[in-house]
């Protein structure tokens, strides 16, 4: 029977994935933030820059990751 060996990169790509993980929460946080205090400055009581700025946020912390996938080597 032969053995698997295990994957080179594997420290790497795992260190890759978890600071991909950061970088969403923390564009996702920014975005809403950003919102928040667009919505205080307008004097908006609907909210509406807060959804805009967390869809915004989540668009672009998911192209992001998809960037960063297509660089890791298996």
């Amino acid at each position: 029977m032969s053995q698997q060996k295990p994957p080179k990169n594997g420290f790497k790509n795992a260190a890759i994935l978890t600071g991909i993980a950061f970088e969403m929460g923390i564009i996702i946080y920014l975005s809403v933030q950003g919102g928040k205090w667009l919505d205080a400055q307008y004097q908006n009581e609907k909210n509406i820059f807060t959804v805009i700025a967390t869809l915004l946020g989540v668009a672009i912390s998911i192209w992001v990751v998809l960037q960063q996938l297509k660089r890791i080597k298996y």
